[in-house]
């Protein structure tokens, strides 16, 4: 399981929604058509490729991720629910991209199946995790359609990269070709964690609650 943002300044966000409609006309394929990891195929891997390309050439673009493993759940063990878990996950995700002197409006693919009330519970942790009180540094969290927005589209595809490079029970060439091209932008093999100060592409592999007491 993997959970990921990809995350910009707000005023740059229409330039890089306007380059990722450039990349689509580039390869003659439809504006509406997602960037999305299970539209990763031989006959668009180019347009693909070209997308990875185009995150790690702009600066103001960065993501983080975090991966899970689902054999070290023990929800019982921890007193936990699998809400519970879920916030904490968020916590994790999050807590490497927020910064006090900052504010942030943070959407949600609506197909993570998070309610309106959920939505306020995660904004309630991540706000008292910030010390946040008065909502000054996370302005807003809301759910989205993903097919509306880009950028949302752009973790989606990124998050599905590492996933397949964590698994060994997958075959996709065209998928394979864009996983190897991460690779070799970031010089990371994508099967560990990096620093938590990487910038770029972090990624925090979770593999028990010792590991959550360590990266928060």
């Amino acid at each position: 399981m993997a959970m990921g943002a990809v995350y910009c300044p707000i005023d740059a966000l229409g330039d890089i929604n306007q380059q990722l409609r450039t990349l689509k006309r580039k390869h003659s394929l439809p504006e509406n058509i997602e960037i999305k990891w299970t539209k990763v195929s031989p006959s668009r891997v180019d347009f693909f490729l070209d997308v990875i390309d185009y995150f790690f050439a702009e600066k103001l673009l960065r993501f983080r991720s975090v991966v899970i493993d689902k054999e070290q759940l023990s929800h019982d063990q921890h007193a936990q629910t699998h809400d519970d878990f879920y916030y904490k996950m968020y916590f994790l995700l999050l807590s490497r991209v927020l910064q006090p002197n900052n504010t942030y409006n943070i959407y949600l693919d609506i197909k993570d199946t998070l309610s309106a009330t959920k939505v306020e519970k995660l904004h309630d942790v991540l706000s008292k995790s910030m010390l946040d009180f008065d909502r000054n540094i996370i302005n807003r969290i809301q759910n989205v359609r993903s097919h509306e927005i880009n950028t949302l589209q752009l973790a989606d595809l990124l998050i599905g990269a590492i996933q397949f490079a964590n698994r060994d029970d997958v075959t996709s060439e065209a998928k394979k070709a864009v996983v190897e091209r991460i690779k070799e932008h970031s010089n990371y093999s994508l099967l560990k964690s990096t620093l938590p100060s990487e910038k770029k592409l972090n990624i925090f592999h979770w593999r028990g609650r010792q590991d959550f007491e360590h990266e928060s």
